[in-house]
């Protein structure tokens, strides 16, 4: 079988899994996360076919759908890429990148790196800031049933991983939290300049947000 088959085999499999997903982490997150991966790798020394199948199964089972476990998304990734024959070098590395890639709070120091990594990270990244990251975080808290904004639960920036995996607070809270922070984490420069605009968006967003919660 070859590169781009498994690739349309995997691409398969994850359109099916998660056909009844959540709107903010469904296909339409994934296609654009794959679509956001190969245009970063085209000017990065990243393997794309490493790149391609991460991007491709990086939300296949996320934790916050798996009461947290955090291991179910790789061994899924896991099994499938087994049986289509991929080798274990690279199932190891997409492994890796799929537990590294999630944003787990302002406090936490990454361990493992790699360029393959850092472009599907930057992909990852990039759909949850901007127009589309204002609409996947309302849509996740209405899914939760939070909050949209309470001025009196102010934003939490330096949360460990298990802070802010448990965390209930107010979806403006979360542009606080992590959209906001996320400019300054980009790995790679086309990731860090497509961030740029993504970035000034949400911030007039957020001042037209205030100016009408307060009748403006």
């Amino acid at each position: 079988m070859t590169n781009r088959e498994i690739i349309e085999k995997t691409a398969a499999f994850v359109r099916s899994e998660l056909k009844n997903a959540e709107g903010g982490h469904d296909w339409w997150h994934i296609e654009r996360v794959w679509n956001n991966a190969r245009t970063l790798a085209r000017s990065e020394p990243a393997d794309l076919f490493v790149v391609e199948l991460a991007a491709l199964l990086h939300d296949i089972a996320d934790h916050k759908f798996t009461g947290g476990d955090e291991s179910a998304g790789p061994a899924k990734a896991r099994e499938l890429l087994s049986g289509l024959g991929v080798e274990e070098s690279v199932i190891s590395h997409v492994e890796q990148i799929m537990t590294g890639v999630s944003f787990k709070g302002g406090n936490v120091v990454p361990g493992f790196y790699s360029p393959e990594l850092g472009v599907v990270q930057d992909a990852d990244r990039l759909d949850a800031i901007g127009a589309i990251g204002i609409a996947r975080a309302f849509n996740y808290g209405g899914f939760r049933g939070r909050e949209m904004h309470n001025p009196s639960i102010p934003p939490e920036t330096g949360m460990s991983a298990e802070q802010y995996r448990r965390s209930t607070a107010p979806t403006i809270n979360h542009f606080y939290e992590k959209l906001l922070l996320l400019k300054d984490r980009m790995n790679t420069e086309t990731g860090r300049r497509m961030a740029e605009q993504r970035h000034r968006f949400m911030e007039s967003y957020l001042e037209q947000f205030y100016r009408e919660w307060s009748g403006g």
